[in-house]
Order: C-alpha cells, then sequence, then structure tokens
C-alpha cells in the first residue's frame, strides 16, 4: 500500500523484518500469515491454514512454507530461510532488496543481475494460495526449484518426524497431491507451468524453530515434511504461477485467478480504506455461518464477548452493512444459548447484546422492527441473572449482580498464572453492574412502547430498574479519590485504577449522575490514557506492570495489569465527546493516529491487539483484532459525525 513505508536498507536485518508480519484471510476462514521475508515465527506462521469441519471446524496448517532456490550458471542460491536453535539456514533474507504490500505482498530479491519477485495471494472464495514469480531481470535463462514444506497439523500444535506420515506424492495435472495422515483432505500443489516438472525426494526438515514461541517459553521447535520440490526454468521476463488448494485446479487459470485476487484487494487510498479492508478480513462466512474472527492468527471464530463488542464497528461503521449485523448476531444467538442464557465466565458479556443492539438503532434501524425480532432474547438474558439461575453470578436483594466463583475469573479480564486468575475481582464489578443497568432500561423501554399492553416484564422489571439505579453510585462512588471502584466486596471496594469505570458513564443508561462524569473523566485521562489506548491498570499502582515481554508467566501478569487495549478507546472519546463535544474532535483525531502510524511494522496493515503501556507503546498480541479494527472505525464514525458540528 502506498503509504506504508518500509526501510529498504533494513530488510536484510532480521531484528527488522521478523518483527514484521503479513497476513492474508478470506472468507473461508483460511489465512496466510508469515514474515515479511517469509521466515515463520510462530507456530501460527504459514502460507495455508484452513478451517476443516471434519476435525471440529478448528484451523489447520498444511503448506508451511515454500523455499525457492535459483540456479544460475550452475550455481545455487537458495532464497528461503529458516531458524534452526539460534541460527539461520539458508539466509535468503540477504538477497531481499524491496518489499511492499499494496495490493498483496511483494517480495522483490536481487542475486547478482538477476532480480525475482514473488507475490503472494489469497483466494477469497476457496481454500487456495497462489504466488507469482517473476523473472524482472536475468542475463541468461535461469532453473527455478520450489520445495514445499508440509505440515498437516492444528494450528495451535507442533508436529515432529513420525512413521504414519505418507510422503508419496499423487500425480495431478501440473503438479503433485499430498495426503500426509489420513482423515485430512488432499493438498493439491500445482503450477502454471505444463513443463514444470515434480521431483520427488522425501525427507523430513528437522528441528524448525520458532522464535516467538521460543521467546514467549512456549514448545519451539518441530519436524516438516519436505517432499521434493518442482523446477521450471525461466528466462528475463517470464513468470510462473504456483498454487496451493484443497481442490485440482485448472493450470491455464491460475493467472486469471491470481489477478482477480489482486482485483478484489482493492485499492488503498487512505487509512479508512485500510480499516474497512481489515474488517472484511475478520469476517467469515463458512459453510453459510457468518461469524466474526476474534484476531489472527490464533484467537477464535465466534466468541461471544469479542463478536458482540466489535459487531456495530465492522458491520455497521466500517461496511455499512446492516443485514450483515443481523446475520452475524443471528448466527450467534444461535450457536451460544449456553452462554447466552445459563453460565458463562465472562458475566458480562450476554449483556452486550444490548449495547450492541443500541449502536444499531442509532445508526439507523427501526427500533420497533429491532425489538420485535430480538426482544425475547433481551428479556430471556436478563431473567437469567434472577436468582438461582446462573452458578456465577445473580441478582441481589439490591439489585445489583454479584459475580463469584472460585479461583475464577468472570470477566473480560481472565488472565490466569499458576492456575489462578490476576485479576478475579469477586463481588460487584463496575462494568458488569453498569451494562446491566443499561439492559434494563433499554428493556423496559423497548417493552413499553412495543410489548404487549400491561406486560407483566415491565411491571416487575422497572421497579428493578429503579433499584439498581438507586444502589449503583452509593456502591462503587468514592468521594476521595473522585471517581469509581472497579469492583466491591465483602471488603468493601476496590480502589485500583482501571478502565471498567469507563462504563458506568458511556451506556446508554449510565447509572451514575451526570455531574461526577468530569472527576471520573479526570482520573482516567491523567492515569490510564496513552497515544496507543488505555491502559489497563494505572502505572501508580505496584502490580502495573509496564512491558508485555518474557515468558507466559510475565506476559500474563501484564495483560490486565498495564498493557494497553485500543477497544477502550471507544467507550473513552464517546464520553469525552458527551462531555467535551466537538471541541474534543482534534484530541480524538490525535488518539488513533498512533495506529495509522504503526502500520508498517507488527501486522502490516493491520492493527494490533495490546500496546506495552510505557512508551514506545510497542505492539503485541493478535496481529489483527477484530475489537482494535472495530473501535477504530468507531471513532472514524464520531469523528464524521462531530466534524459536521
Amino acid at each position: 500500500m502506498a503509504f506504508l513505508k518500509f526501510n529498504k536498507s533494513e530488510l536484510v536485518n532480521l531484528a527488522y523484518s521478523l518483527k514484521r508480519e503479513i497476513l492474508s484471510a478470506n472468507k473461508t476462514g483460511a489465512y496466510c500469515n508469515t514474515s515479511i521475508v517469509t521466515c515463520n515465527t510462530r507456530r501460527y506462521h504459514g502460507l495455508l491454514a484452513v478451517t476443516l469441519d471434519r476435525f471440529g471446524g478448528d484451523r489447520y496448517l498444511l503448506l508451511s512454507d515454500l523455499d525457492e532456490t535459483l540456479i544460475v550458471n550452475g550455481k545455487q542460491f537458495n532464497l528461503g530461510i529458516h531458524c534452526y536453535g539460534g541460527s539461520y539456514e539458508p539466509r535468503g533474507h540477504k538477497y531481499v532488496v524491496d518489499f511492499s504490500a499494496d495490493p498483496v505482498p511483494q517480495i522483490t530479491y536481487k542475486v547478482g543481475e538477476v532480480v525475482l519477485r514473488k507475490s503472494l495471494a489469497l483466494a477469497q472464495d476457496r481454500d487456495q494460495v497462489m504466488v507469482h514469480y517473476e523473472l524482472l531481470e536475468s542475463p541468461a535463462p535461469v532453473v527455478l526449484q520450489l520445495r514445499p514444506f508440509l505440515a498437516f497439523r492444528n494450528i495451535h500444535d507442533l508436529t515432529h518426524e513420525n512413521p504414519d506420515a505418507n510422503t508419496a506424492a499423487a500425480d495431478i495435472q501440473n503438479g503433485a497431491a499430498f495426503r500426509l495422515y489420513a482423515n485430512f483432505p488432499d493438498l493439491n500443489l500445482q503450477t502454471s507451468d505444463k513443463h514444470a516438472i515434480f521431483v520427488p525426494a522425501p525427507c523430513w526438515n528437522k528441528n524448525i524453530t520458532y522464535s516467538d514461541e521460543y521467546r514467549r517459553g512456549f514448545n519451539c521447535q518441530e519436524d516438516l515434511v519436505v517432499p521434493g520440490w518442482f523446477e521450471t526454468r525461466l528466462k528475463a521476463g517470464g513468470d510462473i504461477y504456483f498454487s496451493g488448494s484443497l481442490m485440482q485446479e485448472n493450470p491455464a487459470e491460475l493467472k486469471r485467478r491470481f489477478s482477480a485476487c489482486v482485483r478484489g484487494a482493492g485499492e488503498i487510498t487512505s487509512y479508512r480504506d485500510q480499516l474497512r479492508r481489515c474488517a472484511g478480513t475478520l469476517i467469515t462466512s463458512h459453510n453459510g455461518r457468518t461469524r466474526i474472527n476474534a484476531g489472527y492468527s490464533w484467537l477464535y471464530t465466534g466468541l461471544l464477548r469479542e463478536t458482540l463488542q466489535a459487531l456495530p464497528g465492522l458491520t455497521l461503521y466500517g461496511l455499512k452493512d446492516a443485514a450483515l449485523f443481523e446475520s452475524i448476531l443471528d448466527n450467534l444467538i444461535a450457536d451460544d444459548q449456553e452462554r447466552l442464557f445459563r453460565r458463562t465466565t465472562q458475566v458480562e458479556a450476554p449483556l452486550y447484546m444490548v449495547s450492541a443492539l443500541q449502536s444499531y438503532i442509532d445508526f439507523g434501524a427501526d427500533e420497533k422492527k429491532v425489538w420485535k425480532k430480538y426482544g425475547i432474547i433481551i428479556r430471556g438474558i436478563i431473567e437469567s441473572y434472577l436468582p438461582g439461575e446462573r452458578a456465577e453470578v445473580s441478582m441481589q436483594p439490591n439489585g445489583l449482580l454479584w459475580a463469584q466463583k472460585e479461583n475464577t475469573a468472570l470477566s473480560w479480564m481472565n488472565a490466569y498464572v499458576d492456575g489462578r486468575p490476576v485479576t478475579e475481582r469477586a463481588g460487584y464489578q463496575v462494568e458488569t453492574n453498569a451494562f446491566w443497568y443499561n439492559s434494563v432500561c433499554f428493556a423496559v423501554e423497548m417493552e413499553s412502547r412495543y410489548g404487549t399492553r400491561g406486560s407483566r416484564f415491565v411491571s416487575k422489571w422497572a421497579s428493578i430498574r429503579d433499584l439498581i439505579k438507586e444502589n449503583y453510585q452509593p456502591t462503587f462512588w468514592n468521594e476521595e479519590r473522585g471517581c469509581l471502584a472497579d469492583y466491591v466486596d465483602n471488603d468493601g471496594q476496590h480502589m485500583e485504577i482501571r478502565p471498567n469505570q469507563l462504563y458506568a458513564l458511556s451506556v446508554g443508561y449510565s447509572p451514575v449522575d451526570e455531574a461526577l462524569a468530569p472527576s471520573i473523566l479526570r482520573v482516567i485521562d491523567n492515569e490510564l490514557v496513552t497515544s496507543r489506548g488505555l491502559r489497563t491498570l494505572s502505572p501508580r499502582d505496584p502490580a502495573y506492570k509496564a512491558v508485555y515481554e518474557g515468558a507466559q508467566r510475565d506476559r500474563d501478569l501484564a495483560y490486565h495489569q498495564g498493557c494497553t487495549r485500543p477497544f477502550l478507546l471507544r467507550p473513552y472519546v464517546e464520553l469525552s465527546f458527551k462531555i467535551k463535544g466537538p471541541a474534543f474532535w482534534k484530541r480524538a483525531e490525535w488518539l488513533i493516529e498512533g495506529f495509522y502510524e504503526d502500520l508498517s511494522k507488527h501486522g502490516v496493515g493491520a492493527f494490533s491487539e495490546l500496546y506495552d503501556g510505557d512508551p514506545p507503546h510497542e505492539p503485541h498480541g493478535a496481529i489483527s483484532s477484530a475489537l482494535s479494527t472495530a473501535a477504530l472505525l468507531a471513532i472514524e464514525y464520531m469523528l464524521d459525525k462531530y466534524k459536521e458540528k
């Protein structure tokens, strides 16, 4: 993309290039993810990972890598790169002279007078990755060899040499098909050149090391099958297309299909274009079920909280598609009956549905039609918090929700260390009860307008609504600190300064007096707001962890104890606009500019899950986050709305 800049002189520096990842994802749930020099640094990296229903709908990595070898005047030059322990071999990155990402990732290699360009594209409508090789310059014909590295494993696992792997190749048109293990589909590897040959020479490439997994303290080594190599000859100006697919493709169609992928990627002329592109990649439609992927490459698809939070931003503010909003919501309701109505360890998650519907109505949906369709769901969710319905959370006589389950984190702050939650927060949680009040208010108002006359639901819950309002502020407000407690238990208020109190003011129906808003916002401004989102804990707190690095224990201690979260900017910006009006516009614009500056690192062209709490606020976590992308789209929508004022 033209507005993403890469330091060409640094591409050969692994400290630079291995931290930058390319990602392509499609509607089928497949993805292609690796570093910009195609050295895999995570177990999740690979050229083709696909969703397999036969294995429960998990993602499986089939094609891990594809090494290129150029033979020029009898001399071999290996363009691939792998890590083995602490060393890299071969060191093909030293030939990289250029990288670009618009409209698809392109890597240019220079070997003496030979210049080869490689472009990667993932088909949007099928499980297929394609690689286009162009010999831009060469004084003599070149032999190009392509060595596929096969994994055939779950993306969360690692594989090792074993006697069960079937390394035999089956002949297909212009290529070979492989199925390492029974019950897997065939991986069909083909080229566009009918004169290309496949040379079978199966072997295990052992002890490949994933440096990011090593750094994070996880198992990091595996063995991959190299079944042989494809070989073709190219002259200057010549090219060849390589395909890895679950289907046997027509080789004559590879050029057209690759070109269609490039055109389908669309032209990126602004950061909002890139936001919308990311929104599209985070929505899958597999087997007719449209869902949101929480983040690539390792987060799951169809998660309750992440879907409900990201849904308005991705579908409404990003893609302007109300039908898509309802389709995803309908599928979520069908898939998540247990968590919506019976039990979930994220006790506030079902209540996010009301916030999503409020955004839908604010966007222009007919509120009567919305309530007629979803009212029964909302009423059922609210009733599920009554005493005796859920084991982990229940409404108390004061109308508030008490969440408690031994040794269990019952909110979105759900990291564990040594089997114990880092932030258990048992008791009355500030955000859960804000969403609770908002949900009850919304349901009572909608049912009063559009429900049956004399509704028993309204008469029952109107009094509970008033009870929640009466008790919320006295329970959470702390006059001395000028803000709300994060949670309250039998020992009283817990005054860790966290962003959860934001929701008490940003929800559609706030349980807090408006006069308290400036004081609460001032505390958040002073202790939590950064140029990369809101910290999850004040740096003044002894438990604050500034950097998300180290082994899993260290990272889990920082995950909700200081790391910033871009998605928290949405309620913060909403609240700030509510209090300050259009005068907040320039500040809101500044708050999102930093994320655009980071688009050429971590996930190239994508929006990261989290950042370090302290400057320089390096990005971490999933390289493409649905929550982050949706929040930025929502803020851009607010910027447009307030700019008119």
